[in-house]
């Protein structure tokens, strides 16, 4: 019985889209939901919450959580802006990716050194750190006239296909990989599914949780690069209202709360599903108000598959 409802919460996100799908080809009809344009539209707005997700589930992984996300988002983009300008692209892309490691490492170590709920500590980061935001932007957004750094990480193609998908793709399989083939990803998983079973294997779980936030944090830097890039600008409030998407979507996507289980490309889908809603929304003519009501939904009835999965 577990591995069948194990295998519903896997694939709900994907029957989710196809009906998705089908409802918006009946309702929106000749709208332009379905033209090439829109969809690449959709791929290029939703590529830095996909990065976000996956970065969220390196923290899920492990039984941990990660809200500082959205602030290291704008503080990634931001610290980008800040250099470009006087140095390569180079060294602002590998000082933004550090820093968001750097606070991931350190959200990851507070966590296991005092013992205090990850929940807890990355609140108070995010809280922090979006006050930090605030005070070195001036509540200012700094444009981006690097073309270089616009072309890799917001407009470009390659192949004809955007760079952002390019980028997805990429991530997402590079990530893939590290949870189905590496010891590192096999780690990850153990310490989620039984910590004190994972120890008895003599697997170092506090050092594999910090190398799992900082990781998560890592996504969460290289999502705001990809934001600045499409943007062409930085700006502190970059990624703060996501992290609601998120979660959806990585739970939609048939990662568990609970640690121990990630579904990388259903998280990839669940993003996008989230995404086609909120356009197929708007082009219905709903608000705002909405797209945010039918987030709580999603998110609602994925936990709740989730949860009742994890019983059986």
């Amino acid at each position: 019985m577990k591995p069948i409802a194990s295998l519903t919460a896997q694939t709900l996100v994907y029957y989710a889209f196809v009906l998705t799908m089908m409802v918006f080809a009946f309702v929106l009809g000749d709208s332009g939901f379905f033209s090439s344009e829109n969809m690449l539209n959709i791929v290029r707005q939703t590529a830095p919450i996909v990065i976000m997700a996956i970065g969220f589930n390196f923290a899920l992984s492990v039984g941990l959580l990660d809200l500082s996300m959205g602030a290291v988002v704008a503080l990634s983009g931001l610290v980008a802006a800040m250099l470009l300008p006087n140095y390569d692209i180079t060294f602002s892309v590998l000082a933004s990716l550090t820093i968001g490691a750097a606070i991931g490492a350190l959200n990851g170590i507070l966590t296991v050194r005092l013992a205090i709920p990850s929940l807890i500590i990355t609140l108070g980061s995010l809280i922090f750190l979006s006050g930090f935001v605030r005070y070195i932007s001036g509540l200012e957004s700094i444009p981006i006239l690097n073309q270089s750094f616009l072309k890799l990480f917001g407009s470009g193609d390659l192949l004809g296909i955007p760079t952002l998908l390019w980028w997805v793709l990429c991530v997402s399989l590079g990530v893939y990989i590290v949870f189905q083939n590496l010891q590192f990803g096999r780690h990850l998983l153990a310490i989620g599914a039984n910590a004190d079973a994972a120890y008895a294997m003599g697997i170092n779980k506090n050092k594999v949780r910090v190398m799992a936030m900082s990781l998560s944090g890592l996504c969460a830097a290289f999502a705001g690069l990809l934001y600045a890039g499409r943007m062409q600008s930085a700006r502190y409030t970059m990624g703060e209202s996501e992290l609601l998407t998120v979660i959806a979507a990585v739970a939609i996507g048939g990662s568990s709360i609970f640690g121990g289980q990630v579904s990388i490309w259903g998280t990839v889908f669940g993003v996008w599903l989230i995404g086609m809603l909120n356009n197929g929304l708007i082009l219905s003519g709903f608000s705002s108000n909405a797209q945010m009501m039918v987030k709580g939904i999603i998110l609602i009835v994925a936990v709740s598959i989730t949860v009742k999965a994890r019983k059986l």
